[in-house]
């Protein structure tokens, strides 16, 4: 009652920004059930590649590899990691003693490096990011209802956003962890 209609658009944006967080994480990781789309890394047919720690030159070279060998390897291929790995991948060597590290210049062997931290440690994903859709229908809706805590005096706001994840050709990704 005594808010501005400056703290009324703050909180519309921070509901905002959170719930698309969440769009992002479920576009990675959703299950597929539970109001969550099926998410990139649940899909069957995409490929993995097992990591020593943060993974090594020869590693990311794999993942490239395994989308190379799905007939994949087209349109814009770009790495994603989250910071903790940016960070252990500066000080990795491509070999030993020659000064030339895995990530550099935003890039990981001549591929742009996307840098989220909605991506778990220890995770990474390469692939042509084109062939995943994301669909949304309407705009974020959000409802106020005075009625649910009327005796308290608050109100509750619901936010819903429909989003469905697809991913048109599965071995386009390849998943290191």
């Amino acid at each position: 009652l005594q808010a501005s209609i400056d703290v009324e658009g703050m909180i519309r944006n921070d509901l905002a920004r959170i719930i698309a967080l969440e769009i992002d994480r479920v576009g990675m990781y959703g299950t597929g059930s539970s109001n969550q789309p099926l998410g990139l890394i649940n899909t069957t047919g995409i490929g993995s590649q097992s990591f020593t720690g943060f993974g090594t030159f020869d590693e990311y070279i794999g993942m490239e590899t395994d989308v190379a060998s799905a007939n994949a390897d087209a349109g814009s291929m770009r790495y994603i990691i989250n910071a903790a790995a940016r960070g252990a991948l500066k000080s990795t060597e491509k070999a030993t003693n020659t000064a030339m590290f895995v990530y550099e210049d935003d890039e990981i062997n001549g591929y742009p490096v996307i840098v989220s931290n909605q991506l778990l440690n220890n995770d990474a994903l390469f692939g042509d990011f084109s062939m995943m859709v994301m669909g949304m229908w309407s705009g974020l809706d959000l409802t106020v209802d005075p009625y649910a805590g009327a005796t308290a005096g608050t109100v509750r706001i619901i936010a819903l956003q429909d989003v469905d994840v697809a991913v048109k050709q599965p071995g386009a990704f390849c998943l290191g962890t």
